[in-house]
Formats: C-alpha cells, sequence, structure tokens
C-alpha cells in the first residue's frame, strides 16, 4: 500500500497498488454485520485500524473507512437475495455519500433515479455506489447501483487528500429495482447490532475524528525522523531535533494528540454502551461529533507548529510534511467536524437540545 502512495497522489485516485492491498486485507468489512462474514467492530478498535492505515498511506485509509461506512450500512438493510447478489464475486468495493441529493421516481420494480452527488471517495474503483435519493414516498431512499451505471466527472483537483479520488458521480434516469432501494429514515434493520442502532450520525462519527489525531500523529513521527538529520541556518546551524523550542513543540502535541485518542475512544465507548439494548442516548451521541471535532481542531494546530520546522523543502509537492499539512487542511473542510459540532453539543448541555442529529 505504502508503494501506491505516490502513484495516488499523482494520478488523483487510488492507485491499483493500493486498491489490491486494501482488497486483500478485508478491511473494508469493518463495519459489515457478522451474520454476512464482517467484522461489525467497536467504533473504538475502528479507531486503532483507521490510524494503523493513516501509518501506511492517508488517502487509503480515508477511502478504507468510507467504504467500510457504505458497505455496512447497505448490507445491515438489504434483504438476503439481494446481500447474496452483491457479495456473489466476494466482499465489494463501496463508495458512497451521505447528503442527499436527485431524484427518484417509483416504476413498476423499483425506481428511475437521477441526480449528481460530490464527494466519491474511491468511486473510481468501487463496484458499487450508494446513493441517498429524495423520493416522493418514501422521503428518502439509498439507492444501491453498479459501478458501471455511473457517470463519473474527473473534477477531483484539491489542495490536499488527492490519492481519495473524491470526484462527484452521477446517474442519468438509472433504473434501481425494489430489492437495491431501502428506506433511509425508517428501513428495519434486519442484521446488525449495537453498531447499526446507533443511526448514521454515532455510525460514522468516529472515522473523522480519528483519521485526524492519526494525522497529527503521523506529522509527529515524520518530524521527529527528519529533524534528526535536518539543520537549519545559512551556514549549517545545529540540527532541529536538538532546538528546546522543537523539542516542547513534539512533546505538546504527542501529549494533545494522546487526549484527543484517550477523549474519543471515552466518548464513543459510553455512546456504544448507550445502544447495547435500543437506539443510543441521543446526548451522547452529539458529545461524540463534538470530540471529533476537537480532534481535528488540535491535529491542525499539531501539524501546523511543526510544519514551521520543517524547512523549504516542506514547500514542494512530494514532501511528506507539506502533504500531511495540505490532507489536515482539506479534512477539516468537511461538515462532519465543523464547529457546528461544538454548537450541538452546547445545546445539549444548556439543556436546549435532546442531541443525535447530523451537523
Amino acid at each position: 500500500m505504502a508503494t501506491g502512495r505516490d502513484e495516488s497522489e499523482q494520478a488523483r485516485r487510488l492507485s491499483s497498488t493500493s486498491v489490491e492491498a486494501l482488497r486483500e486485507s478485508g478491511l473494508f468489512m469493518l463495519k459489515t454485520p457478522r451474520e454476512v462474514g464482517g467484522a461489525e467492530a467497536h467504533p473504538v478498535v475502528q479507531m486503532d485500524v483507521i490510524e494503523a492505515v493513516v501509518m501506511i498511506d492517508p488517502a487509503a485509509a480515508w477511502c478504507m473507512f468510507i467504504t467500510a461506512a457504505v458497505s455496512g450500512a447497505t448490507l445491515a438493510q438489504l434483504t438476503d437475495d439481494a446481500v447474496d447478489e452483491v457479495l456473489a464475486d466476494g466482499f465489494p468495493f463501496m463508495a458512497g455519500a451521505l447528503r442527499p441529493g436527485g431524484m427518484a421516481r417509483k416504476v413498476d420494480g423499483g425506481y428511475q433515479v437521477s441526480g449528481r452527488w460530490a464527494w466519491g471517495s474511491g468511486v473510481e474503483h468501487s463496484d458499487w455506489v450508494m446513493v441517498p435519493v429524495f423520493c416522493d414516498d418514501p422521503p428518502l431512499i439509498r439507492a444501491l447501483v453498479p459501478t458501471s451505471e455511473v457517470i463519473l466527472h474527473d473534477n477531483w483537483h484539491t489542495l490536499g487528500m488527492r490519492g481519495t479520488g473524491s470526484c462527484d458521480y452521477e446517474l442519468d434516469d438509472v433504473f434501481v429495482p425494489d430489492r437495491f432501494a431501502t428506506d433511509l429514515l425508517g428501513a428495519e434493520l434486519l442484521r446488525g447490532g449495537a453498531l447499526h442502532r446507533l443511526g448514521l450520525p454515532g455510525y460514522v462519527v468516529n472515522e473523522h475524528g480519528s483519521f485526524a489525531y492519526a494525522l497529527g500523529r503521523l506529522a509527529l513521527r515524520t518530524m521527529s525522523y527528519a529533524a534528526i538529520e535536518k539543520k537549519r541556518g545559512y551556514l549549517g546551524g545545529t540540527s532541529v531535533a536538538d532546538r528546546q523550542v522543537f523539542q516542547r513543540a513534539v512533546g505538546h502535541g504527542a501529549i494533545r494528540m494522546n487526549a484527543c485518542a484517550s477523549g474519543m475512544a471515552e466518548a464513543l465507548e459510553r455512546m456504544f454502551d448507550s445502544a447495547a439494548t435500543g437506539p443510543p442516548d441521543p446526548a451522547l451521541v452529539t458529545e461524540a461529533q463534538a470530540a471529533a471535532v476537537w480532534c481535528t481542531d488540535e491535529a491542525v494546530d499539531v501539524v501546523s507548529e511543526l510544519f514551521r520546522y520543517a524547512g523549504g523543502s516542506a514547500v514542494m509537492l512530494a514532501n511528506d510534511m507539506g502533504r500531511i499539512l495540505r490532507d489536515i487542511y482539506t479534512v477539516q473542510s468537511h461538515l462532519m467536524v465543523s464547529d457546528v459540532g461544538y454548537e450541538s453539543y452546547g445545546r445539549v448541555v444548556l439543556g436546549l437540545d435532546p442531541g443525535g442529529g447530523l451537523p
């Protein structure tokens, strides 16, 4: 996977090497219900997996947790016949979106779906694509289609996370059989336990926070290795690692990332436990969302501070620290980790809202 990292960055989509490594790893099954062979891993276990893959290739880690979330949610609700069809050739690579778009029109035996969606991480290498679509009755459906029926738009030209291939994709009056369409808001869970009872906000909240502090830890590791050899100053100077100001930045940054990991894990543990026998406590879901925002804010600060010591070479596109900086500033723009998370949790703390909603 690591050998495909540079290729992914240049091609603006996951390299074939990275895709094959992810397929062989089985990590796509991280959130899939156990009834169909998935891991259905605890959210805190997922944190550890995300971090481990980030340390190898952040773009691959991002696409990994996206497809894990999409496939897990989809396979928890499809009928047995539909699941058998989806898994007929092995566990697939799925892509999808959170934000609803387009329109589905009910026809005999299914729906005709048209629309365009953004942030299709990994869609160019996917086997299936899930789209949340507006409809008359029910008001929202989740439609699953083979990627061969999807129109891809090569518009992923970004500051960071270039290797994820998160381009726009479109359906133009595509027929979706009833067996591949589920009620997004009211469908019955046919498989899965507490993880799938969390609802969409709780189900995905661990991903973005984990990814962010993992990037922070990757920056710490990258700069710690580089600082031993790197010297600053026109006449040679001393190594960056020998400078006390850098030592303070590394120590402070490590403590901050450790605190993020601990705080995120604690929030997820309590949220997950609350879903042991039924729906989760909505206040705990919103607290976990705020924790993910906090992890991201802290990681942005730590990476930005470390970048000051990376030197002039860090502005080059191929530099590891430059790439990490671009990646963290790109992911912090995601709605899931916006300041709305703090606002929502503030309303919960003030007793103005029960919590539990999306940002």
